[in-house]
């Protein structure tokens, strides 16, 4: 993977062929160029298909043979998920495959006519160009591995989402049929709230069961943390509840339908955490991260499904800017700019990164002491979410260099870069 744009024009030579390729659901449609922009042969429309990707292999070799050239560069914007066949077939073929920024196609294509028009034989051209100027990355397309953890991870998110929405659902039917229950049980996620739920939801079954009767129910299931004092409160609640009284044979029907989705998923995500931890004990170095404090599966498996292979990377730089945490700046003249992070970049890796971070500045000392440095220096303190950007930049790379090295963590080595003036007044 390169790392300075002057290496990625290099790529580009005489010997090169750089084929622009625009991305949609069916059809796609390539244009191809050498490094001088002069373009080569006649534009090809091809299917998303075996028989289409084939064509667009013989169509390079065919130009290759024609004019010389013994390289060949396909270029395309990352359009949803459409370019992921066309992207693991060429890899499959040993074509050096990059990506171009839809924003970069976007503000490029009025260059040759002068118009802001719009179809696909234009974008292929742009994006060949944009390819011949270096604008352009190389994917991390993980292999092995790798590729099972990110679509694991790709299923926590997808169930996560799920859970959030059932959760949401059961939070709103609690809101109009007994509005009082969260007085009684904080966490509707709890065993006790559950079997409420599921055995006896409505007020005016409270009042029927009783004390004594709603004590055994609980605990069936649960021997500590439930009794009379919790049974009294629910009586309480159910007796002055002011929840809607109409329509109830088919809100019981409804709740019992989430209370069995959300048993569900939850299961899932049990089983598929399981799975996560077999696939990422299996990464050398993953067992060398999770001895940072702090750091849990979820964020070594949640950072490597990103990244892929520690070893495609030479510096931990380009990990920043893969999750678009480099820095950017509105500048000109003697007007200085804010600067921001450029969010250019896998913004998955970015909420992984930021999630972690957070809690690790009450739980990892080492990150708190940092957190207290960058906002109350004397040159330059920081503001407290400037901090923790900071502090995922710093997770970068100490997760960078703990997964090269396979080295365990070391605490000492963190604090190396810290302003001595600030340790020392601490120790006073």
């Amino acid at each position: 993977m390169n790392y300075t744009q002057n290496e990625k024009i290099k790529q580009i030579d005489i010997d090169t062929l750089i084929i622009g390729v625009d991305i949609a659901k069916h059809t796609h449609v390539a244009r191809a160029q050498d490094y001088r922009g002069v373009e080569l042969g006649k534009a090809l429309t091809f299917n998303n298909s075996i028989e289409g990707f084939k064509k667009l292999v013989n169509w390079a070799k065919d130009i290759c043979i024609e004019n010389e050239k013994n390289k060949v560069v396909v270029g395309m914007e990352p359009t949803g998920h459409y370019w992921f066949n066309i992207g693991h077939f060429l890899s499959g073929e040993n074509i050096k495959l990059v990506l171009v920024n839809p924003m970069h196609v976007k503000k490029t294509k009025e260059l040759d006519d002068n118009s802001p028009t719009k179809n696909d034989l234009k974008d292929a051209k742009v994006i060949a160009q944009l390819v011949k100027d270096g604008r352009y990355s190389e994917p991390v397309i993980p292999e092995g591995i790798y590729a099972e953890l990110r679509v694991a991870m790709d299923e926590r998110d997808d169930i996560n989402r799920e859970l959030g929405s059932i959760k949401n659902k059961i939070h709103r039917w609690i809101d109009k049929y007994f509005p009082e229950f969260p007085t009684v049980f904080k966490n509707i996620e709890g065993k006790a709230s559950l079997i409420t739920l599921r055995e006896f939801p409505f007020p005016k079954d409270i009042l029927k069961l009783g004390e004594q009767e709603i004590i055994n129910v609980w605990k069936k299931d649960i021997k500590r943390a439930v009794g009379p004092k919790r049974a009294k409160k629910l009586l309480k609640a159910a007796r002055t509840s002011v929840g809607i009284q109409t329509g109830m044979h088919m809100a019981k029907k409804q709740l019992m339908n989430l209370l069995d989705r959300y048993e569900m998923l939850t299961n899932q995500m049990e089983e598929l955490m399981i799975s996560i931890e077999e696939i990422l004990f299996q990464i050398p170095g993953a067992q060398e991260m999770l001895s940072i404090p702090g750091v849990g599966v979820t964020t070594v498996a949640g950072f490597l499904s990103e990244t892929g292979d520690l070893n495609n990377y030479s510096h931990p730089n380009q990990i920043r800017k893969l999750a678009g945490l480099n820095l950017k700046e509105n500048s000109s003249g003697k007007h200085k700019g804010k600067t921001t992070i450029s969010k250019r970049g896998r913004h998955k890796l970015r909420a992984i990164l930021f999630k972690a971070v957070m809690p690790m500045v009450s739980k990892n000392n080492e990150f708190n002491e940092l957190h207290r440095y960058y906002t109350t220096r004397n040159n330059n303190p920081l503001k407290k979410k400037q901090s923790l950007i900071a502090l995922c930049n710093k997770l970068i790379r100490i997760l960078f260099a703990i997964g090269k090295k396979k080295t365990m963590y070391n605490s000492e080595k963190l604090l190396g870069d810290m302003n001595f003036e600030f340790l020392n007044k601490k120790v006073a």
